[in-house]
């Protein structure tokens, strides 16, 4: 029946079948050539849907999508500016910074990429930055979105790594290696801008632009910035502190994001109308179709593959090349980036993170801290092709072809596989954080 079921969905996705339907039906191509009933497939795509933490998936895709369409991307593009907008390819820098707060607010890798990349690669060029430099700047920056929580990935892992884990802890274990790969990223766009000199420009600046940014960056200018941001930034800290206060679930948090989200767009920023109201919820609904979908039908996979006890015999094979925790972290993370390249992240987890999760907790290794291994090298994904979405969603914004913005990607890419070496080679930079607040 396993060989049965990996071949067909070697097939199903070879065919371009999307990957939802890919694994409902090669579960069920598996299950009848063992006559199994087709109602044991209704059963277990129910039964994986019926989860009171996975209600936390639409509420923070809708907070996200509420914060999106209230106007928040230029309040923290003018506080991130204030603080590193002097910096040699300060702008650039800009833009890694602004990902953080937003990935703070929106779980989502491409929602970030979107929501300040229209503002922010436009600058850029105007700035002196290449087009095909900035456009690659956003499109990594992106990535930041599902590493810093609140994360959607990280909820699907939880769900379906097949072992008890605490989205809490795992949302806090994202913050430190989001905070390493964003000051990665930083360092890195620091020395390429200082060696070409990118960012000296002022193409088609007025001297009005240039007078307001100048004094953005004075104090008074700052704390303006931080004052006209500070309502959106305290959203991850009701979240995270309501969290780990005991105040309230992982899912009721999402749902206290939703309503937070909506007093500021509707009565603080007044910037919500009818209109996108009808626009916010059209999209945060078929987001929601979409991921659920799929993790319904990863339920019944993850349960085919169970009852074939494809995880031990995985485990049996790893063992097999070598037992040895650091061949097995390499082994994973070749993988990982592999599989990424291929399929969107949420699918990616569903399918590796029951198969993979209990092999490395034989290994000795913390659950929590190989589920950021995952959703690092997966976020990776995003940046390669062919399946891309960030590249696609910033190369749309900054209207390049992908093969124009992957030469400038190179030494991004250079950085972030060394920022995945550290992250799985030192577990405390993912542990550190939820273990002190323990």
């Amino acid at each position: 029946m396993a060989l049965l079921l990996f071949i067909s969905l070697i097939i199903l996705f070879a065919l371009g079948v999307p990957v939802a339907f890919s694994m409902g039906l090669s579960s069920i191509f598996a299950m009848t050539s063992e006559d199994i009933s087709i109602q044991v497939a209704v059963q277990k795509i129910f039964s994986s849907m019926n989860s009171f933490p996975l209600m936390a998936i639409p509420f923070f895709i809708l907070a996200g999508s509420l914060m999106e369409a209230s106007g928040i991307s230029k309040r923290l593009i003018d506080f991130a500016n204030s603080l590193v907008g002097k910096l040699t390819g300060g702008l650039a820098m800009v833009t890694v910074l602004t990902a953080m707060f937003f990935a703070s607010i929106s779980g989502s890798s491409a929602a970030t990429v979107a929501a300040i990349g229209s503002i922010l690669i436009p600058a850029m060029v105007k700035r002196g930055f290449p087009k095909p430099f900035s456009t690659s700047v956003q499109a990594v920056s992106g990535e930041l979105g599902v590493i810093i929580p609140p994360s959607i990935p990280m909820i699907i892992f939880a769900l379906t790594a097949g072992v008890s884990i605490s989205i809490g802890d795992l949302f806090m274990a994202g913050v430190m290696p989001g905070l390493l790969i964003g000051g990665s990223l930083m360092i890195t766009i620091f020395f390429i801008s200082k060696i070409k000199g990118y960012g000296k420009g002022t193409i088609n600046q007025s001297e009005e632009d240039l007078e307001e940014e100048d004094e953005l960056m004075t104090a008074r200018g700052r704390l303006k910035a931080f004052k006209s941001a500070i309502l959106p930034l305290l959203m991850p800290v009701i979240i995270l502190g309501g969290i780990y206060g005991g105040v309230f679930t992982p899912t009721e948090a999402a749902a206290v994001a939703v309503a937070y989200a909506f007093i500021l767009g509707a009565f603080v920023y007044r910037s919500l109308t009818v209109k996108s109201m009808m626009e916010v919820l059209r999209n945060s609904v078929l987001s929601t179709s979409i991921i659920m979908f799929i993790i319904a039908n990863a339920g019944l996979l993850g349960w085919v593959l169970t009852s074939e006890k494809v995880p031990a015999t995985v485990s049996q094979w790893f063992i097999s090349v070598s037992d040895n925790p650091i061949i097995f972290l390499l082994l994973v993370n070749v993988l990982l980036l592999f599989v990424g390249m291929f399929l969107e992240t949420g699918a990616a987890i569903v399918i590796m993170a029951p198969i993979l999760t209990p092999v490395a907790i034989s290994f000795g290794i913390d659950p929590i801290h190989f589920g950021i291994i995952m959703i690092v090298n997966l976020a990776v994904g995003m940046l390669t092709p062919p399946i891309g979405v960030n590249l696609f969603v910033a190369c749309q914004i900054g209207k390049l072809r992908i093969d124009q913005i992957l030469k400038p990607l190179i030494p991004f890419y250079c950085v972030l596989l060394v920022d995945i070496l550290l992250i799985s080679y030192l577990p405390q930079i993912s542990l550190w954080l939820p273990n002190f607040l323990k």
